[in-house]
């Protein structure tokens, strides 16, 4: 299972490293782009909900660290207003990029 790494700056200029054991995260946030607390909050919660989902269905048991990330985005919100803004600075690895003819 592919596992990859988000980082985002919140909104006091803090950068953060997140975990995730899939790249499901891919399908709930965009490199660039800026969502409030709460809706970075909701997202991710989401996406490593999913993760974890995977990760237990293939192997038989929850990703801890997948609750681990959840636990430290919830930490850091907690220091800023529901609608203050993350922005999402990297995924990696990034999702492949199709070639159209």
């Amino acid at each position: 299972m592919p596992e990859m790494t988000f980082t985002v700056r919140w909104p006091d200029g803090d950068v953060e490293h997140c975990y995730s054991p899939s790249l499901v995260v891919h399908d709930h946030l965009q490199v660039g782009h800026r969502y409030t607390v709460q809706d970075f909050v909701d997202r991710s919660t989401a996406a490593l909900t999913i993760a974890s989902e995977r990760v237990r269905l293939r192997y038989g048991f929850a990703c801890t660290s997948s609750a681990a990330t959840q636990e430290q985005i919830r930490r850091s919100a907690a220091a800023h207003a529901p609608t203050d803004v993350v922005e999402v600075l990297r995924m990696h690895p990034p999702l492949p990029v199709e070639v159209t003819r």
